[in-house]
């Protein structure tokens, strides 16, 4: 079995990628500046005894697209799942947002995998699976980041359509919005912030990665989701 997962060797993608080694899938991990990948490769290699594979390539990048997409067609690849994971963010103030970042943004959120998807879509195997990682911010308003919040918000929408245009293809897409995870990008956060934030929580406390993971393998493994969005926040704005 193969998977392949975007922004798969940091955070929340390099959970899921430990998740589905631990399965027995080999995997291909997309990545993008990530100085530790090699590391990565090996360390998830050795760990779990599965073929791991890396493609540096930027999704904010048309030409990634063509770069993973010859990757599967030399390696002559097919793929059982697909984890759509990396994105990007834009946390400029609305009043100083350039026009040419904004559409980075959305490039990289919303049309990368669309395209993506329409030129490996035939390498997915029958029965396959297609997971999004959507966010509590494309649900719940947020005032860092107008476009992460809004293309969240198309990546869940995205979800909901593709299902009518994958089903002739017998492939399943469902999406994670995941809230506040432990990943390094947050445990950077201040701690008065991070405090602010396990406050609105019930669970008073940040997602840890792996358990986010185990979410994307019960989307994987269980046949019969199909257009659905987890959220995943521990009980957020429950008071």
């Amino acid at each position: 079995m193969n998977a392949l997962i975007t922004g798969g060797t940091q955070g929340i993608g390099r959970a899921v990628a430990e998740t589905l080694a631990q399965s027995g899938y080999d995997l291909i991990l997309v990545y993008f500046g990530d100085s530790d990948a090699e590391q990565v490769k090996t360390e998830i290699s050795q760990k779990f005894g599965v073929k791991v594979a890396i493609i540096e390539t930027d999704i904010s990048d048309e030409k990634s697209i063509e770069i993973i997409c010859k990757y599967l067609i030399n390696n002559k690849l097919t793929l059982n799942s697909v984890i759509l994971n990396a994105g990007l963010t834009l946390r400029d103030s609305f009043e100083e947002t350039k026009m040419s970042d904004w559409q980075k943004v959305f490039f990289a959120n919303i049309h990368f995998p669309v395209f993506l998807l329409q030129k490996i879509v035939n390498q997915i195997v029958s029965g396959g699976s297609v997971v999004f990682t959507g966010s509590l911010m494309g649900i719940e308003p947020h005032a860092m980041s107008l476009a992460y919040g809004v293309t969240k918000s198309a990546t869940h929408a995205l979800v909901k359509n593709l299902v009518k245009f994958l089903a002739p293809y017998k492939i399943r897409v469902n999406g994670v919005a995941p809230g506040f995870v432990d990943t390094e990008w947050q445990k950077n956060k201040p701690a008065e912030i991070r405090k602010n934030i396990e406050n609105k929580i019930a669970l008073q406390r940040f997602c840890l990665p792996e358990e986010v993971a185990q979410v994307y393998k019960m989307l994987i493994e269980n046949g019969y989701f199909n257009g659905e969005i987890i959220v995943f926040d521990g009980g957020y704005s429950y008071k």
